[in-house]
């Protein structure tokens, strides 16, 4: 049976690891080689970095820090943000990224998924969907666009027909909240793609990750529970695997 994974999902801003609360409000994690090997120490399956700086007007991705966090990193590290070609994904794996995760370009150019993963092999890219709540219906919501006028599944089985290893899907709303994942969201993605679906946003307990795996969850994602309360990744993995859900201790 297939492990459950617990993913700390970070954003890089100014060169610092933040946490923030529905996108917004950011509170500084630490510095970004430090909180890797703090990771590494805590038995955390692997680590996703996304990059708010590098999706600016004239900024570029970040290689440098890239570079340093992988040289301390001994987990699968994704990184997201800014990248728009195969040459941003080409740089951001030589600096020692083991997998790349899209949103804006795959809005925009959902060809371009097929692209890299012909290229890269699906294993590689992770496409990256966020969902707000707007009239009681679900939105895909993208940094740039605003609310995009499509349904965030229909987005996700397109994602997936295109060559995406995986999504990551974050709910804006629950996002920073630690009141829970969405499980409603989650219910509708449940069983109706064949490839895995990290949840992220509103993990404020180890009993959130069980709901949100019962809910359809392939893995969990979170940050503020990690640095902010009393819960260690290990001790959240031993509260799924007491409850039946099998994880990596």
């Amino acid at each position: 049976m297939l492990k459950h994974r617990l993913i700390p999902c970070v954003l890089l801003k100014d060169w610092q690891l933040v946490k923030s609360i529905r996108f917004d409000s950011f509170r500084t994690i630490g510095h970004p080689t430090a909180t890797v090997r703090v990771y590494n120490s805590r038995n955390v399956d692997e680590l996703i970095v996304l990059d708010l700086d590098a999706g600016l007007p004239g900024e570029e991705i970040n290689t440098e820090i890239i570079s340093d966090m992988a040289d301390q990193c001994f987990m699968p590290l994704t990184i997201g943000g800014g990248i728009d070609s195969v040459d941003a994904i080409y740089r951001v794996l030589a600096a020692g990224a083991d997998k790349i995760s899209i949103n804006s370009k795959a809005v925009e150019t959902p060809s371009f998924i097929r692209e890299s993963a012909g290229i890269f092999g699906s294993q590689c890219i992770v496409c990256s969907i966020d969902v707000k709540k707007e009239n009681h219906q679900y939105v895909t919501y993208n940094r740039k666009k605003g609310i995009v006028d499509i349904d965030p599944l229909t987005l996700a089985k397109e994602y997936e027909s295109m060559g995406a290893g995986e999504i990551l899907l974050t709910s804006i709303d629950h996002e920073g909240t630690q009141k829970g994942y969405d499980l409603d969201l989650l219910e509708r993605f449940k069983n109706r793609l064949r490839i895995p679906v990290i949840i992220n946003g509103g993990m404020g307990e180890p009993g959130h990750g069980i709901a949100a795996i019962n809910a359809g969850a392939d893995a969990l994602a979170a940050a503020y529970i990690f640095h902010f309360s009393r819960y260690t990744p290990l001790q959240i993995k031993e509260v799924l695997d007491k409850n039946g859900i099998p994880v990596r201790l």
